[in-house]
């Protein structure tokens, strides 16, 4: 679901543009709340298959351990140097774990065409290699909210 920007309707990503942006960039910026309610932010490697963000995360890290006590979670992508070339993608909502954790590779079709292309995307390569180390979490975002300032110069 898209959130109504009031402020930045005139630069928000249209669903295309967001697919697309989604597409080229690799890293995101997971923001998690630990037990105690200190939050964490840390950079990730996702794939956007167009409806859900798929995180493949070391399952012994401070960030694995925050979604497994809560679920919570909100996510940036972003790219630009320059004031008027940022553009991003901030998705929210909370995190569903698919697959065995960690992952060795046990039989799940769900996961087959997401490694691949997580694979593809981000290694080059067509066939996922498991470390026994990573996990699945995926986030079908209940707000996306979206911005482009190369639109402003269109204003």
């Amino acid at each position: 679901m898209t959130v109504t920007q009031r402020r930045g309707r005139r630069i928000m990503m249209s669903p295309d543009e967001r697919d697309a942006f989604l597409a080229e960039q690799r890293t995101c910026r997971v923001a998690t709340v630990s037990a105690d309610g200190t939050p964490h932010v840390s950079p990730l490697w996702f794939w956007w298959d167009g409806t859900s963000l798929w995180l493949y995360s070391l399952d012994r890290s401070r960030r694995w351990a925050d979604l497994r006590a809560d679920g919570r979670v909100a996510v940036v992508v972003d790219a630009g140097e320059e004031y008027g070339e940022l553009r991003g993608v901030e998705l929210s909502g909370r995190i569903e774990f698919v697959g065995e954790s960690p992952r060795t590779g046990e039989p799940c079709p769900e996961l087959d065409p997401v490694e691949v292309k997580f694979f593809e995307k981000n290694f080059g390569l067509t066939t996922m290699v498991h470390d026994g180390r990573h996990a699945w979490a995926r986030l079908t975002p209940e707000k996306i909210a979206s911005w482009d300032f190369r639109k402003l110069a269109e204003l």
